[in-house]
């Protein structure tokens, strides 16, 4: 297992947790998505490393930014 975090910017509520939640858990190989909305942490799970590319267009496809 790999365990990868990365900072989210724009979610303001527990709806936005959610969607970040599902779209990156769509992510071929991911296990387990945790989202910290205070610190906009997202903590991915994964059977093998995931791209950082495909998590940033699943937090665009739910409406949020990956923070460089």
């Amino acid at each position: 297992m790999t365990t990868s975090t990365y900072t989210v910017t724009g979610m303001t509520c527990a709806h936005c947790v959610g969607a970040v939640r599902e779209e990156v858990g769509r992510i071929p190989g991911v296990t387990d998505v945790a989202v910290d909305l205070a610190s906009g942490l997202v903590t991915i799970t994964s059977e093998r490393p995931v791209d950082t590319e495909d998590v940033r267009a699943m937090v665009d496809e739910a409406g949020y930014e990956l923070a460089s």
